[in-house]
Order: C-alpha cells, then structure tokens, then sequence
C-alpha cells in the first residue's frame, strides 16, 4: 500500500544512529552468507536458526544435522534470516527510514534491547497461535514492527514521503501510512492472511514496541511530536532595559523603557 522513502526528522539527541547501521549491515552480512553458500546451506541455516514452535516446545524434534545453537537461541536468530533478496530490501528499507528516530529517542542502547525484544515478542506470538507448527520463522518483521509503531507513538505528526501504491510519491503526515499499516496487519491476522507471512509475528511485535517505547524512551522525549517546523521557535533574548544613571545621595530615579521597546509577561 505505502512504500516508505525519506522522512523530515532530524536526530535531536545522537550525532549518527550506528545501532541501527549495524542492524542493517548485520542482516545484509547474514544474507549474502546465506545466499553465497548455495541452497543446501540456506536451508539448513533456516532449520538450524529458524524460530519452529514445535521444536522450541518440544512437540517435535530437529535433526541433529542441524543442531547449531539452543533451541531458545532461535528466539533470536531466526531475526537476522531472510528469504530473499526483496524480503531483506522492504525490511531494512523500515528500518532505515524509520529506526534512526526511534534509536534517537531512545539511546543505543535501550534501542538495541528495544529491537531485540520486539523481536523476541514476534517469535513468541507467533508460537502461541501456532503451538505446534513445524514451518520455521525467519525475518525481521517482528523487530520492524515494534520499530514502526513506535515511530507512530513518537512522531505521528512528522512528514514522511512514502510511494502510494507503489507508484505516487506523496509526502503526507506519518500517521496516514503508519496507522494504516497497523490496520492491514491486524486484519490479515484477524482473516488468516497468507500462509508464508507469519502476520501473528509482526502483531507481537507491534505490542511489545507500544509497550516497550512508553518504558524505554530517554527522559524528557515526548509523545506525539511533530516535525520541527511545527515546533514554535525560541523567544529572542530582550534587550537590556535602559534606566536613568543614579545621582549620589538622591534616591534611585524611577526606570525608564528605551523607545521602541515594551515590557512583556510570561
């Protein structure tokens, strides 16, 4: 629906958003490895660090073949995987445009345990709804998800210039796209959407982020901010109030403003 470019927010608190950097590097790293090592190296990353809920829940056993790391590890891990080339690119594309004002309001690293818990919280969703499933999980969604909505709690006002299906760039408040975005997620989970999209994923990431941005955010960031141009600029200093020069032993001669200038009130 919305393909997201460039927003108008600049970084208020960090000088460069390197968490969300090395995210981004990691993940393409992961990838190319992934891909460069030929398909039965893939698949068998995707079984070996892949999130299977009947593994983790022990209703179903890996094959030892494949036995790389502990099975709670995969609560992790299976993050950092992606299909394809266009499953990493839309994953990483949110996490450009949107997780450097996220890492701004939060801090390195709240931000970096903000990611990986969001993620943890997709994984863990999705094994609920799907206690026994024996499909694994691979992606980022779940940790976008958490990213995206808590740009949404933060900066629903800030333009963003998205691609409208695909083809019209508008620049449009962050809210339109973003909430929009939530509402598709939530009714294709509702509907059973997709079999290859884990939506429950991407729901259990987007609660644990509206939880997690209220309890991680650094103090004094608010909620609900708008560009920097909606922010009303700083009252000029007012110049200094002339008075007439005191004579010696006469009392103090009642000030005076200076022409042109008034007095003003808080």
């Amino acid at each position: 629906m919305f393909i997201p470019l460039y927003d108008t927010n600049r970084l208020r608190h960090i000088r460069l958003q390197y968490v969300t950097i090395g995210l981004i590097v990691v993940n393409a790293l992961v990838y190319l490895a992934t891909a460069l090592g030929g398909e039965s190296f893939s698949n068998a990353a995707v079984l070996g660090l892949g999130f299977i809920p009947s593994v983790v829940h022990d209703t179903a056993e890996l094959d030892p073949r494949f036995i790389v790391i502990p099975e709670s590890l995969s609560y992790l891990t299976y993050s950092f995987l992606h299909a394809d080339i266009f499953h990493l690119g839309g994953n990483m594309l949110f996490l450009w445009v949107f997780g450097d004002n996220v890492e701004d309001a939060l801090g390195h690293i709240r931000y970096l345990i903000f990611y990986l818990l969001c993620a943890i919280a997709g994984a863990a969703f999705q094994g609920l709804v799907a206690w026994d499933s024996q499909v694994p999980l691979i992606g980022a969604s779940g940790a976008i998800a958490g990213v995206v909505v808590a740009y949404l709690i933060l900066y629903p006002r800030v333009k963003v210039w998205v691609l409208a299906f695909a083809r019209i760039p508008l620049r449009i408040p962050a809210f339109i796209p973003l909430i929009l975005w939530v509402l598709f997620q939530v009714v294709m989970f509702a509907a059973g959407g997709e079999d290859q999209i884990s939506w429950a994923c991407h729901i259990g990431g987007i609660i644990a982020g509206a939880v997690l941005v209220l309890v991680l955010r650094s103090r004094g960031v608010p909620l609900f901010a708008g560009a920097d141009e909606d922010v009303a600029p700083a009252a000029p200093d007012q110049p200094p109030v002339a008075t007439e020069p005191l004579i010696p032993d006469q009392p103090a001669a009642t000030p005076r403003w200076g022409r042109g200038n008034a007095s003003s009130s808080d």
